[in-house]
């Protein structure tokens, strides 16, 4: 009987050090996982930051862009009011 419980007491050590070994390599993988996560969430942030930037920056070229278009059509009636821009014929 003695016997048999020192065998089975192995037994049961032989698996408590299997399940201590891989819930240590678990408990490692799962850092690595919130180490991993805790980046992405920083790259996705960055990633946010940057659009936004580049959203604004669009933003201010259009309203830039408009306002040389509305400068250009305000020439070209300039021009056209005064006489600029045509040939010595054409003004005759």
């Amino acid at each position: 009987m003695e016997e048999q419980l020192q065998v089975t007491s192995s037994e049961l050590e032989i698996i408590k050090q299997d399940f201590e070994k891989k819930s240590s390599k678990l408990g490692k993988k799962m850092e690595q996982l919130e180490e991993e996560r805790m980046h992405l969430k920083l790259d996705v942030g960055v990633q946010k930051l940057e659009a936004e930037k580049l959203r604004k920056r669009k933003n201010e070229v259009e309203k830039d862009l408009e306002g040389l278009k509305t400068d250009y059509k305000k020439l070209r009636l300039s021009m056209r009011t005064t006489g600029l821009g045509k040939t010595s014929e054409q003004r005759r």
